[in-house]
């Protein structure tokens, strides 16, 4: 099922969600798990409400993406952001520092030992940590672009209510990268295109190419390996729980096709276009360069659009009826 948002759907699900609630206090703590190579730290957020809340594990993108969703360079807030709307509806929620990233960072193996795979531990284990919690009710996992991929493969492997995508690619990595170096020169194409059909074999490569050096340097080409063999059209479609897909019309790094892609693979989930919204939840424009100007802007809010879609999704275990 594809949905639009407009403007009275947004109106009826936030009345619905704050009629007669009132979070007004927050606790926040600073929350660490032990794993086989160090200690993940995250951090939890709690409304004032009653025991059996309902709870979110928050999966962060791709690259060195803190518990905020931050990266160097891009400080944006979109994770924060994101959780501290949803708590105003009730809705606690946990994110993390992914491992080798700030607080977690002594928690990374050396380079040519990471895997795709461990990640979707992590995952795992936090739903499970969570799940300890008396609390807490239902757990659903929201995974934003690469960390849809993470938390599909997580929500398998834990007892989890619902999954949530947003700006989930739909597509293989391998895919994606291609489609990517099409904007470079030809010859950049002609040495990385075999690179990749390699990897996507399982095998890795020798020396690479000085210019792709960056990319398919040795000590990354078993991660790649490991990443590439996933299609998340395929592993959505596992899922026998309520999915929630959501992709914004403004995302120049995720196209809307994903989220077709995701959405036709599995019957229970249900696509969500908001208008307006770019990759980091935050209202903008198709153009390059003023959409990445809100990647640097944290004091911009996350459309309430999205917001309202969410807790409606996860307070109705997972209807939006």
């Amino acid at each position: 099922m594809r949905v639009y948002v407009g403007s009275f759907f947004i109106a009826i699900c936030l009345m619905l969600s704050m009629q007669g609630r009132a979070y007004a206090a927050l606790e926040e703590s600073v929350v660490q798990l032990q794993t086989a190579n160090g200690v993940l730290e995250g951090t939890l957020l709690v409304p004032e409400a009653k025991r059996g809340m309902p709870v979110v594990v928050m999966v962060a993108g791709s690259g060195p993406t803190d518990r905020n969703g931050n990266q160097p360079g891009l400080h944006h807030n979109a994770l924060l952001l994101l959780s501290s709307a949803l708590a105003q509806h009730g809705i606690a929620s946990l994110r993390y520092d992914k491992r080798g990233v700030g607080r977690s960072m002594s928690a990374v193996p050396k380079e040519e030992g990471l895997r795709f795979e461990q990640y979707a531990a992590d995952v795992r284990d936090w739903v499970k940590w969570l799940a300890q919690d008396k609390r807490f009710g239902k757990i659903t996992v929201i995974g934003h672009s690469e960390g849809a991929l993470l938390g599909m493969l997580a929500s398998r492997q834990a007892k989890v209510a619902n999954f949530i995508s947003i700006a989930g690619p739909g597509r293989p990595a391998d895919q994606l990268l291609q489609m990517q170096l099409a904007s470079q020169p030809a010859e950049i194409q002609a040495m990385a295109l075999p690179v990749i059909e390699r990897l996507k074999q399982g095998k890795t490569v020798g020396p690479v190419n000085p210019a792709l050096q960056a990319l398919f340097r040795p000590s990354v080409q078993p991660y790649l390996i490991s990443w590439f063999k996933y299609d998340p059209a395929k592993e959505i479609a596992k899922l026998k729980i309520p999915i929630l897909v959501v992709q914004g019309t403004a995302d120049i790094q995720v196209d809307e096709e994903d989220a077709w892609l995701l959405g036709a693979a599995n019957q229970r989930a249900t696509v969500i276009s908001i208008d307006g919204m770019n990759h980091i939840f935050k209202k903008s424009v198709p153009d390059r360069a003023q959409n990445w100007n809100t990647y640097t802007q944290p004091e911009l809010p996350v459309m309430p659009e999205l917001i309202a879609v969410l807790a409606r999704f996860i307070q109705q275990d997972g209807k939006l009826d």
